[in-house]
């Protein structure tokens, strides 16, 4: 994961854990509540490809842990926004660009019903019984109808602010394993080279012919 996509990684955690508890959180509405943090992991590991997806997932869900009022065992949540992260990512799309509407919501869907589940099943290995007194079945339906809703307002402000500030001055590869930046670099010499070759022997050839 490159340096230069901490800070903005940071920034958007940051701000998505304060919609979510200063905000979303004291709506009291029914079921579960809206997962901000979910969407923002989402988003980033559609850029970031697995590992950042990975990296990321583990940070927004540690802080969520330590956050006030938080009344879960820590490291529950940031396990399973790590894991989150890592699915995603491994549905990047080419250069982080998501093309389609709607696969970008079959992710957040699939993402909303699992880190739901998964959460759920944690808390029962630990002795959380939160769930079965709300219902899991109530709060599953509820947090994909939530993370969904607010996925289109989310999910392309992230992606499009970690493309654009995501890259150090240097990086112009799009993705962790080497992008299309040395590949331009070395084409771009290739071409120039053979053109500057082809117009020197052009010239050669054409003083050659106007010699007596």
């Amino acid at each position: 994961m490159r340096l230069a996509r901490i800070p903005v990684s940071a920034v958007l955690i940051l701000l998505g854990l304060l919609l979510q508890v200063s905000v979303l959180g004291r709506l009291q509405l029914p079921g579960a509540t809206p997962d901000v943090l979910l969407l923002v992991v989402v988003g980033l590991a559609l850029v970031y490809g697995p590992t950042g997806g990975c990296l990321v997932g583990f940070a927004a869900g540690l802080l969520a842990d330590l956050a006030p009022p938080s009344d879960h065992a820590i490291g529950r949540y940031a396990l399973v926004l790590c894991l989150m992260g890592y699915a995603a990512g491994l549905l990047r799309p080419e250069h982080g660009r998501q093309r389609s509407v709607l696969s970008a919501l079959l992710v957040v869907g699939g993402a909303a019903i699992a880190s739901t589940l998964l959460y759920a099943m944690v808390g029962a290995l630990v002795g959380d019984t939160a769930a079965r007194h709300v219902g899991l079945g109530q709060l599953v339906v509820t947090a994909l109808i939530y993370d969904l809703l607010l996925a289109p307002f989310v999910v392309p402000a992230v992606m499009l602010i970690a493309r654009r500030f995501g890259k150090g001055p240097l990086a112009v590869a799009d993705d962790d394993e080497g992008g299309p930046g040395l590949g331009s670099l070395t084409r771009y010499r290739t071409t120039r080279d053979t053109t500057g070759g082809a117009s020197f022997k052009k010239k050669r050839l054409l003083g050659a012919g106007k010699r007596p």
